[in-house]
């Protein structure tokens, strides 16, 4: 009997609360398809490289799934409480004829378990077709053939997601049972009567805390822009809590002190049905400050992750155009003890020969210990942090190479080589953020001390005018040029180098660069005794491309699979909290109608309502993610200028797919139980 009861509310509930299960389901589908990535078929036949970053991929997937399944738990149980509580009257009703709040919670118990199969069915065939898209676009990402390409079904995945939110389930279950034991009758029945009962009364004591709010929003917003991206930092963290806190108390006194004003303002304020929806908003204070501020820090984290998660891999790879001249380049450490004085010399030692064909260019790395170029940058600097980098750019002394090894590696390139004076250098640099710093010390004319002798910057008269050289002098894949002064030959032809560097071009259809990666590798692992060889450091251009290839696509698959499940989860709760005010709300629309309100001004306010309840926590959330992408993309500058236009509109069209969808159904949702009960006589 009673699972008979359970199946026939469920039937109900499919139509009354078909975001729920919406949710749900979409929830099993999403858990599933990024859980089974690593066993899809496309990637069984990867390279050892691409398979490692493919098992890395796997592994922090299936941990951050269970931060996943946390959140989705919590905003379950959020969100079964709103339903348990729309059912309040249903259930004392149970109550007064008789049944006892065990049964109660038996009928709840077996709802829960068929919403939960039901769920889990939908979600996995979804999924199933999910992931097989989700396949196809990681095997572009990973440059993977689809030839082979099979569709397939995971276990693993579909065994942890039937664990993960069977484990939800059950809480649920739980949950439904220890809140009916405290439920009492007179409540029950009169649940849809009760407004929420507002903390904050003193309207001086809402402003206060308003404003107190937005002083630490500014404090955070300040402290998160001087610090950057930089987690070891302390205000990092500081300005991260000072963040939460200063949302938290935004919604806390966001409502009590917006009624306030515009109760002052009686043209608004008493115009149309405001003073209904204000005291609306004002009546689920205590409910809604709380599941508005963790709703908007998880929509934060959805605009921020996606719209720098796309920029991020964009940069990298646009960057490693510009950071990866040569097909291979390696770095060796000078020992002054030693007798090995170039990477050259290290590798022949070990019995390495290089193809004939392949062209080597090596040089020499200098500091130079006794410039002015500290305060020169400092006179002339132009950017935030500028003080910090110029510390990095001038420490023990400045780099430089001779304008010969310049013209070596120019050559390398197919480019024509440069005469500088003795009396001239050149000034290069390809970090970003120190670009305008340079065009300024160009632009005034400055010159360079050099033990005591002032040298021209020739780079208006040889390079063009206010132009920085900006090509790199090595393959790294990195912007780790900050400053390099190139100087004429005589300069250092006394001093001793701090480092030996060589880059090579292969031959085309050569396997060089296995051969010579593989000879990296050695020198890397701790095979070459670095006592008696010394230490060489390098990377092949296609390792470097490889190598980014698999942290980008890492970085953004964990992007989008937080973004869209916090997305997802957010707006779900938003909308059940919407459509449960509808049912507790039908009393007060039926007074309205009674005093004479037409079906159009109400649907009006219920527009309204919904739209303010949709926009709130979105606007805060945008405000905050300007802030983090700014951020973001000052730490992306080390690889090259970001541009997030591609990425925030991918960003905006889910957000307007998913987020608009939600608000577009709750709104319907909630005029459609209203425009219902309305009818009822």
């Amino acid at each position: 009997m009673y699972f008979k009861i359970a199946l026939n509310n469920v039937r109900k509930s499919f139509k009354d609360y078909s975001i729920y299960f919406l949710t749900l389901t979409l929830g099993v589908c999403i858990f599933y398809a990024f859980n089974s990535i690593g066993d899809q078929k496309a990637f069984l036949e990867l390279g050892k490289r691409q398979a490692e970053y493919i098992n890395i991929l796997q592994r922090l997937i299936s941990g951050i799934s269970v931060f996943i399944s946390c959140v989705l738990g919590g905003l379950i149980l959020y969100a079964n409480n709103f339903l348990v509580k729309k059912r309040k009257k249903e259930l004392g009703i149970y109550m007064t004829l008789g049944m006892g709040k065990n049964k109660i919670s038996k009928i709840l118990t077996y709802e829960t378990a068929l919403v939960g199969i039901i769920s889990l069915v939908v979600g996995l065939g979804v999924g199933i077709i999910v992931s097989q898209g989700i396949s196809a676009f990681a095997s572009k990402l990973f440059e993977v053939s689809l030839s082979n390409y099979k569709f397939l079904l995971s276990t693993d995945a579909i065994l942890k997601t039937v664990l993960y939110f069977g484990i939800i389930f059950i809480l649920v279950m739980l949950f439904n049972t220890f809140v009916i034991s405290k439920y009492k009758l007179i409540d029950m029945l009169t649940a849809a009567k009760k407004n929420e009962d507002i903390k904050i009364k003193n309207p001086i004591l809402t402003a206060i805390i308003f404003f107190i709010s937005l002083g630490l929003l500014g404090v955070a917003y300040k402290l998160v822009i001087k610090v950057g991206l930089n987690p070891t930092d302390r205000m990092f963290l500081v300005s991260i809590v000072l963040g939460i806190l200063g949302t938290l108390l935004l919604f806390f006194s966001l409502a009590g002190f917006v009624l306030y004003v515009l109760q002052r303002n009686k043209n608004v304020y008493l115009k149309g049905l405001n003073i209904f929806v204000l005291r609306q908003m004002n009546s689920k204070i205590n409910t809604n400050f709380l599941s508005m501020t963790v709703i908007c820090l998880m929509l934060f984290l959805t605009i921020s992750t996606l719209a720098t998660g796309l920029s991020f891999k964009n940069a990298l790879e646009k960057g490693l155009e510009n950071t990866t001249p040569f097909d291979a380049s390696a770095t060796y450490y000078i020992d002054e003890d030693s007798k090995i004085k170039t990477a050259e010399e290290s590798i022949k030692e070990l019995g390495f020969k290089f193809n004939p064909e392949d062209k080597i260019v090596s040089y020499n790395e200098y500091k130079l210990e006794k410039t002015n170029l500290e305060s020169l940058l400092n006179k002339n600097a132009e950017g935030k942090n500028i003080k910090d980098i110029v510390e990095a750019m001038t420490y023990k002394g400045t780099n430089a190479i001779s304008i010969s090894s310049y013209n070596d590696i120019r050559a390398l390139s197919g480019e024509k080589s440069v005469s500088l004076a003795n009396n001239e250098v050149l000034i290069s640099s390809n970090l970003g953020e120190v670009e305008n710093t340079l065009k300024n010390i160009l632009k005034n004319n400055e010159k360079i001390e050099i033990d005591g002798k002032e040298y021209k910057i020739a780079n208006n008269a040889l390079i063009g005018e206010g132009k920085v050289i900006k090509e790199a002098f090595e393959s790294t894949g990195m912007t780790n040029n900050f400053f390099t002064l190139i100087v004429p030959d005589n300069i250092v032809s006394n001093l001793k180098p701090i480092a030996n560097k060589i880059n090579i071009n292969f031959p085309k259809n050569s396997n060089e660069e296995e051969r010579v990666q593989k000879l990296f590798n050695e020198y890397r692992d701790g095979v070459v005794d670095s006592s008696k060889y010394g230490f060489v450091n390098g990377y092949t251009k296609a390792r470097i491309y490889e190598d980014n290839n698999g942290m980008t696509n890492i970085v953004l698959f964990i992007g989008i699979y937080l973004g869209v499940i916090f997305l997802i989860s957010s707006t779900a709760v938003l909308a059940l909290q919407q459509l449960s005010e509808a049912s507790d709300s039908i009393d007060r629309y039926k007074s309205l109608r009674r005093i004479g309100v037409s079906q159009k001004m109400i649907n009006k306010s219920i527009f309204t309502q919904v739209s303010i309840y949709f926009g709130l926590p979105l606007v805060v959330a945008l405000v905050h993610s300007v802030v983090a992408i700014k951020v973001v993309n000052g730490f992306l500058t080390m690889f090259n200028r970001p541009d997030i236009g591609v990425s925030s509109l991918v960003t905006a069209l889910i957000m307007v797919i998913v987020y608009g969808g939600y608000f577009y159904a709750t709104y319907t949702g909630y005029k459609s139980t209203v425009k219902n009960a309305l009818k009822q006589k």
